[in-house]
């Protein structure tokens, strides 16, 4: 198994962030996996980090340690009932490409979640979701690998403690398990979820007649592909910033001074509010200073333009924290992993 040395990370970054990793190693296989924490050059070490598609992280300095990146691949259908199909896939495998492969077989379930960036192995770290679907809707279980103990493990739904871009593996087991693979409980009737977000408005402009999985997921992509920077173009990590969920008491309050505010119900005590409502009214959208700048289409999203360094990209977010906080009340969270 071969582990390089003083590596750059710009390829391995969707945000195109040029940082040095003292060792680097991939593994395409659990054998391999386990060779490379057998491996003395690499036990030393006090860090370690596992790349998938590194679409939700942001490099704000050199990694002194050693970064795996993750390449399981497979995806294959374990089981199935009348109602259901159960789809394995291999956590190194691409998002979008298993969102593709599930409406290419007619599996419903996760069309909502096309466009995604990244690898499978992040989707139940985050917990991740859009137009009105979670992981956590589909997921049956998972199977990671503990680098200490040195031993496979399996996860069922309620093992994983899934919140709002949350789980057990970013709180409770954060940097001990390295996930391997995912399974998915997919329906074979669908049930279609079109109300979230402007979904209906893109199937009427696609001119749809007969609702489909492939439909709804075709209108998901034309949504995001308007809104969202091609990472490839122009380095980003999609939405930088969570939906802040606030009493309603304070959703009222601001609701008092800006009568357009975008909010959701929660329950029948709080509110989430839209984050890229609350930095377009503090004055962030299109934004740029040198090369880090927010998007001029969608403000949740932060853009590296060109040499931005990571610093600087982590410092702009600062700012709009502070913004927000100052202007409303509320403060956001950050999405992307800082490291």
């Amino acid at each position: 198994m071969e582990i390089q040395k003083n590596i750059s990370l710009k390829p391995y970054n969707t945000f195109n962030i040029d940082v040095i990793a003292k060792q680097f190693a991939l593994f395409q296989s659990l054998n391999e996996l386990e060779e490379l924490f057998s491996d003395s050059r690499f036990t030393v070490h006090d860090s370690q980090l596992i790349l998938g598609g590194g679409s939700n992280i942001l490099f704000t300095k050199n990694f002194d340690g050693i970064v795996l990146k993750n390449e399981l691949k497979g995806i294959e259908v374990i089981k199935e009932d009348t109602e259901h199909v159960y789809v394995k896939a291999a956590a190194g495998e691409l998002w979008h490409h298993l969102v593709l492969y599930c409406i290419e077989h007619n599996y419903a379930g996760i069309e909502n979640l096309s466009l995604i960036p990244g690898c499978v192995g992040a989707a139940p770290i985050q917990n991740i979701g859009a137009y009105g679907v979670e992981l956590k809707d589909v997921f049956y279980e998972l199977e990671a690998y503990h680098w200490q103990d040195k031993t496979v493990q399996t996860f069922k739904l309620n093992d994983c403690a899934f919140g709002y871009r949350e789980s057990i593996f970013k709180n409770k087991f954060k940097n001990q398990f390295i996930i391997l693979n995912i399974t998915l409980k997919l329906n074979k009737h669908p049930k279609f979820n079109t109300q979230y977000g402007a979904i209906e408005k893109e199937l009427e402009a696609m001119s749809v007649k007969e609702l489909s999985i492939k439909n709804i997921s075709q209108a998901v992509i034309n949504i995001r592909s308007s809104k969202l920077p091609d990472p490839k173009l122009i380095g980003n990590a999609g939405s930088f910033f969570k939906n802040p969920v606030v009493s309603k008491f304070r959703k009222h309050t601001i609701w008092e001074y800006h009568k357009d505010l975008v909010s959701y119900p929660v329950d029948a005590m709080n509110y989430k509010l839209a984050a890229a409502w609350l930095i377009e009214k503090c004055g962030w959208k299109g934004y740029r200073k040198g090369d880090a700048g927010c998007n001029p289409l969608q403000p949740l999203v932060l853009v590296n333009y060109g040499n931005a360094s990571g610093e600087e990209i982590y410092e702009l977010s600062e700012q709009i924290i502070q913004s927000v906080k100052k202007e409303f009340g509320v403060v956001l969270e950050r999405e992307v992993n800082i490291i």
